[in-house]
């Protein structure tokens, strides 16, 4: 025991959340696979609850089995807690009971908090995840209530409230889960409510205080108060807006004259689904239109949408509109011979465009990698293959149908993207070598190389 805390205590926080997660997606296992967990009472395939935990806990919501119609209640409340502890974070959950116990928060915890949070100071971090709970229950009890008032027209209420607050969660961490194949047929997700307002507005709504990430959630919610956002809360909402408007309008477009998707609907059915297949690839994973009906133009559009993914502290995946909103300032500065990144009059640090170019660099690498390594395993369009795999690193959970069709070697791959998109390439390098915390003391001579 003592020669487990020694190593414990010796290991860094990235290896800390990184096993951690695993113990959750363990457990998440091991409680899927119990026959009580499945509707039919069977064991449900190792490979399978295993995959299905590992989506929960890292929020993507990829399934290889319907899950209101595959699992028991008690399957559908296990996968309802990962969705939770994997959304907050299992730092943030055990704060939360450490909170209600009345136990002090140590300063180990606090770094783990802090690398957790994707915070730059320990100075309030306690403080700041309370805030973050608040907020963060608030918002989707106010969801699960709404969609659950909105579902009792069609249910009995207590039933509508199970559903209700099942949606709010799932929505709300970016998960991306359903339990509608009872009631609209396998891996339907929200297709049958596309011209419904409240279900379409609600949902957009939760997928985007999900997504935006809680810095930006605390400084909005302090905003008539203070009437001040900082420089990174701007970088996100014009961001996040610029994407979302921009992904709205070009599904439109593309989507128009479809007659599988867009064609039939009114107009504002049109307008509905188009600003919510914008704003589900950046990490949401629910749908209301049918994905594989969409054209190719439009599945490559919410490809990039999903890798682009949501905003840093959030529980979504992707390389970050912030890391996106860096390299476009930087293309731009480069354009008009501008020697900086220049945001709403402040200039960004190197070491920022540096860390933006290593996170999508390796993001791309793991992407092409795992898409080549699966082309082997599966035998399907390259498309729906890069679809899969970047919905997997970007923890979004939208599918082309591949997903209850893989192979066992090919649900492993996923797993692990879905894990490594979930931890984020740094944190995942981090767990592996630490950084170094050394400055080197001299610098090599400058060489100069062709470019263009």
């Amino acid at each position: 025991m003592a020669r487990l805390r020694t190593i414990f205590l010796k290991m860094t926080p990235p290896q800390i959340l990184t096993l951690g997660f695993l113990a959750i997606i363990a457990a998440g296992t091991l409680l899927l696979s119990l026959p009580h967990a499945s509707a039919t009472h069977q064991a449900t395939p190792l490979i399978d609850a295993l995959f299905t935990a590992t989506s929960a806990v890292c929020v993507t919501g990829l399934v290889v089995v319907d899950t209101g119609i595959h699992y028991s209640t008690f399957g559908e409340l296990v996968i309802l807690v990962l969705m939770q502890i994997g959304g907050l974070g299992f730092m943030t959950m055990s704060t939360l009971f450490a909170l209600a116990l009345r136990k002090r928060i140590s300063l180990r915890e606090r770094l783990l908090l802090q690398e957790s949070m994707n915070q730059s100071s320990l100075e309030g971090i306690v403080r700041f995840i309370r805030r973050v709970l608040i907020y963060a229950f608030v918002i989707e009890g106010v969801g699960a209530l709404v969609l659950a008032l909105r579902w009792s027209t069609e249910m009995p209420f207590g039933k509508a409230l199970y559903y209700g607050i099942f949606h709010s969660v799932s929505m709300f961490t970016n998960a991306g889960f359903d339990i509608m194949g009872p009631m609209n047929g396998k891996f339907s997700s929200f297709v049958n409510h596309v011209n419904d307002p409240i279900i379409n507005v609600i949902v957009i709504a939760l997928i985007f205080l999900g997504g935006i990430g809680f810095i930006v959630l605390a400084e909005m919610w302090d905003y008539p108060k203070t009437r001040k956002l900082s420089f990174h809360s701007k970088v996100v909402l014009y961001a996040t807006g610029i994407l979302f408007v921009a992904g709205a309008v070009i599904i439109f477009i593309f989507e128009f004259t479809n007659a599988k998707t867009l064609e039939p609907l009114s107009l504002s059915g049109k307008l509905y689904s188009s600003l919510f297949q914008s704003i589900s690839p950046r990490s949401g994973g629910a749908n209301t239109l049918d994905i594989p009906s969409l054209r190719h133009a439009t599945q490559f559009l919410i490809i990039l949408l999903m890798f682009i993914g949501a905003s840093p502290g959030s529980a979504g995946g992707g390389i970050k509109v912030t890391t996106f909103a860096i390299l476009i300032g930087a293309v731009f500065a480069m354009i008009r011979g501008r020697e900086d990144v220049v945001f709403f009059r402040r200039r960004l640090a190197k070491d920022r465009v540096y860390k933006a170019l290593t996170i999508t660099i390796a993001s791309l690498a793991a992407i092409i990698l795992f898409t080549m390594i699966l082309s082997t395993t599966e035998d399907v369009d390259f498309l729906v293959l890069l679809f899969e795999v970047t919905s997997a690193f970007g923890t979004t959970g939208l599918s082309l149908g591949l997903t209850p069709h893989l192979t066992v070697i090919g649900k492993v791959l996923i797993i692990i993207m879905m894990f490594a998109g979930r931890l984020g390439p740094l944190t995942l390098a981090f767990t592996l070598v630490p950084a170094q915390e050394k400055k080197e003391l001299y610098r090599y001579p400058e060489g100069k190389i062709m470019i263009g």
